[in-house]
């Protein structure tokens, strides 16, 4: 099964009764019951219309989006290591 651009919307619930309901939004990948939110999966297409369309629950308290897909995730080392400036073949 190929997946497309997919992207994380956190809803954010006033009782977790009606978690079964979201289902038809995405992939439901966690629950939290302590915090009362859930972690929905889907295409990038769908986000915009599925935030609005959660936003009119009565049970839903807000709805984030998730910016992973937008955040650079290759860093770059501020400061350069110093065992790796050495040349340790010099002796051989």
């Amino acid at each position: 099964m190929v997946f497309g651009k997919r992207q994380g919307i956190i809803v954010w619930l006033h009782s977790l009764k009606q978690i079964k309901q979201l289902r038809r939004f995405g992939n439901i990948h966690y629950v939290s019951k302590k915090l009362k939110y859930v972690v929905i999966y889907m295409d990038m297409e769908q986000v915009d219309s599925t935030i609005d369309k959660l936003k009119s629950f009565s049970f839903v308290k807000k709805v984030e989006p998730s910016y992973k897909p937008f955040l650079k995730t290759q860093f770059e080392n501020s400061k350069p290591d110093k065992a790796k400036e050495y040349d340790y073949k010099i002796g051989i």
